[in-house]
């Protein structure tokens, strides 16, 4: 645990026991939290925003959306999701394994909530973070899509964080009976009623979750794209959330927007990690207060 200034956040490792290591399977699994705590707390307890990095990120590593959201006055909270952030290294579950993503953030508030009572919640999400966001809301992934894509039948998209994952996810569980074991989890109900609120840019795994499952979310969401995105695209991965989620609305980030201009040090277009973290600020101060 350490604190290094007012601008820095509080940084915790939590230890879920219901889950292995993925390194070390007899140790529980690690979730480290970046915590920023209003600065003028109000009375009743602050709305908490949530943000989940893309993949292969931090939430150490997501200013553009935690800043401007903790000057509007939230508590703010982003998570490295274990086997999927640069700062610990990458494990093949990590990036194929989506599905544990939103049970880190439920483990997350179980465990803030045992400390003090919790505010209203919204979860951001940028990339894979973006369907981690969803699932909380009641998006599910179709187990029989995961299960074509572990075994070849339907191509897996190039990962650059990690080139060779399925083949490397194989090596480590070269039994079929093993990856069916994990598909039992995989199209898992992980609905958080605790979240009010879901605000998504550039979201992926679109094409991975059912339309019946998207029907059924129930809380605002709030959706950014880029118009030049060719990582996570518009029709496979946002149209499925932007047409079968009733409450869903958002529009282009602009038109030559990247992936990349979300992270990368020399963005093609500067000025949009501004003005989406604005807009994300926005919507939840709309919707939590």
């Amino acid at each position: 645990m350490t604190i290094s200034g007012r601008e820095q956040p509080l940084i915790r490792v939590l230890y879920d026991e219901s889950r292995p290591d993925l390194r070390e399977p007899a140790h529980p699994r690690p979730v480290r939290l970046y915590l920023w705590e209003p600065d003028h707390p109000p009375a009743a307890p602050a709305p908490l925003v949530v943000i989940s990095h893309g993949t292969g990120g931090s939430g150490g590593d997501m200013e553009w959306l935690t800043r401007p959201l903790h000057e509007a006055g939230f508590r703010v909270m982003a998570l490295d999701h274990h086997g999927n952030n640069f700062v610990d290294g990458y494990e093949p579950e990590g990036f194929l394994h989506v599905w544990e993503r939103p049970r880190d953030v439920s483990f997350a508030l179980d465990a803030l909530a045992r400390e003090q009572p919790l505010g209203p919640v919204g979860v951001a999400g940028f990339s894979l973070g973006g369907y981690t966001a969803a699932a909380l809301a009641g998006a599910r992934i179709d187990p029989q899509i995961v299960w074509a894509v572990l075994t070849g039948a339907v191509p897996l998209p190039d990962i650059p964080e990690f080139p060779g994952v399925l083949e490397a996810l194989r090596k480590k569980y070269p039994e079929d009976e093993s990856l069916l074991l994990v598909l039992d989890s995989a199209g898992a109900d992980l609905l958080d009623s605790r979240v009010r609120a879901v605000f998504q840019v550039a979201p992926g795994a679109g094409g991975f979750v059912t339309p019946e499952s998207l029907a059924t979310v129930q809380v605002p969401v709030e959706i950014r794209w880029g118009g030049a995105d060719t990582v996570n695209p518009y029709e496979v991965d946002t149209r499925p959330y932007l047409e079968h989620i009733p409450t869903a609305s958002g529009r282009s980030a602009g038109p030559d927007v990247r992936h990349d201009d979300f992270f990368a040090p020399e963005p093609a277009d500067p000025t949009v990690r501004i003005r989406v973290g604005r807009e994300a600020a926005a919507f939840f101060l709309q919707h939590l207060g």
